[in-house]
């Protein structure tokens, strides 16, 4: 019995032995392994290779199986100083987040196992124009419906941040309005709930180490817009118009409900699937906004994928039979296409079927989709299908708002 005891007794001081170990910090570079306290060797041979706003740093290092890392010291503008860390493994250290295209000092060490630092080796860089700078002077901002329209180009499609200020009457200052992050080659996009009012506005471009451009500024009157009464949307069945299915008619486009029956059409149908409604008088568009179906359908099924908005301002517009595709602007019969759309991809980066939680809230919230500005006013909608996110043969929509200025 006591040897029954005494096992039970040596196999839980093991168990504590081997929990205690599990539960220490691992501190990676920080934690010496080696007793060897000789200083090692530096780095040689050292090659500068500058790219925007940073530089690859390559080197030969000292024969010495005691080296653990190469570290390089710098700072990226006044105030603030970066640290890079290269595993021996490499012949290359990464230095970067420059704020102007200018000469850098870096210093190079070799570090050991045990944590002692080499002689310092001292690097001159010359990074190139770093992202923020390249992207600042392609910036401009203009009026747009209900607040102010953002564009500008972005060709490394590096991240890079636009922050927009507008001057506040309750501190008599400019205040930050909206952050915008994006790593899209091409920068469009509209900032909203603004007055039909005069206002000082600035927009300024950051990246992921804080530098800053200088801010450009404007005096901009945000355009008047309203979303249009759905009390007054109406149903205009065209001959062309895609066949409604399971009870889901076109009036619940506009119901208000963006969590019940939509728009559906008739499964066994081919691409485009095609819905005609009138929004009860002429509108200059600005935008509108798409609620899809979630739940198990998000980002699945017949929800649009890509899709067309044609209009018309013709009192009593004729049919006319869609193509799959036309370009911006083309007009058939009565029917001018208004701008074709790509409904955003999942925000995770998942696979369609593979969707978090997040990306069925951005799509609970609805999606905006600008109007061109050179559109011309409309009182008839059609919205053309052309695929969908499960390659149905057949779509829906549950919810639609329209906005722009009545004419």
């Amino acid at each position: 019995m006591k040897k029954i005891k005494y096992a039970k007794l040596t196999l839980l001081i093991a168990l504590l032995m081997m929990t205690i170990i599990s539960c220490k910090e691992n501190k990676g570079y920080n934690e010496p392994i080696s007793g060897d306290k000789t200083k090692p060797g530096v780095v040689t041979n050292v090659k500068v290779d500058d790219f925007n706003g940073g530089s690859y740093i390559t080197y030969d290092l000292p024969n010495s199986e005691n080296i653990l890392y190469v570290l390089a010291k710098y700072k990226i503008n006044d105030n603030v100083s970066r640290e890079t860390k290269a595993s021996y493994y490499k012949d290359t250290i990464t230095v970067e987040g420059f704020a102007a295209s200018k000469e850098y000092s870096v210093t190079l060490y070799t570090v050991t196992r045990a944590n002692v630092m080499s002689d310092p080796v001292e690097v001159i860089v010359h990074p190139k124009t770093p992202v923020y700078q390249l992207v600042k002077p392609t910036v401009a901002i203009s009026e747009d419906f209900g607040g102010i329209n953002v564009q500008g180009l972005n060709p490394l499609k590096k991240e890079i941040g636009l922050i927009l200020l507008a001057y506040d009457n309750s501190t008599n200052r400019m205040e930050v309005q909206d952050q915008f992050f994006t790593k899209a080659d091409t920068i469009n996009y509209s900032v909203r709930g603004f007055a039909n009012a005069s206002r000082d506005f600035g927009i300024y471009v950051t990246d992921r180490w804080g530098n800053i451009s200088d801010t450009i500024k404007n005096t901009l009157t945000p355009l008047y817009e309203e979303m249009a009464d759905k009390g007054k949307f109406s149903v205009y069945n065209l001959n062309s118009d895609t066949p409604i299915g399971f009870g889901w008619v076109l009036p619940n486009l506009w119901n208000g409900n963006t969590g019940g029956d939509g728009w559906h059409t008739a499964s066994g149908n081919r691409p485009p699937y095609i819905c005609t409604f009138g929004i009860g008088k002429t509108y200059k568009l600005s935008r509108f906004i798409i609620w899809e179906r979630t739940g198990q359908y998000t980002y699945g099924l017949g929800n649009p994928k890509d899709f067309s908005l044609w209009g018309s301002n013709a009192a009593h517009p004729g049919d006319a039979v869609l193509p799959l595709l036309a370009p911006e602007g083309t007009v058939i019969g009565d029917w001018v296409n208004m701008g074709n759309y790509h409904f955003p991809d999942p925000p995770s980066g998942n696979p369609p079927g593979s969707t978090t939680a997040a990306d069925e809230a951005f799509v609970n919230a609805g999606v905006n989709f600008n109007v061109p500005f050179n559109a011309p006013s409309v009182q008839f909608l059609r919205i053309s299908v052309q695929t969908t996110w499960g390659n149905s043969d057949a779509a829906h929509i549950i919810e639609m708002s329209v906005y722009g200025r009545p004419e």
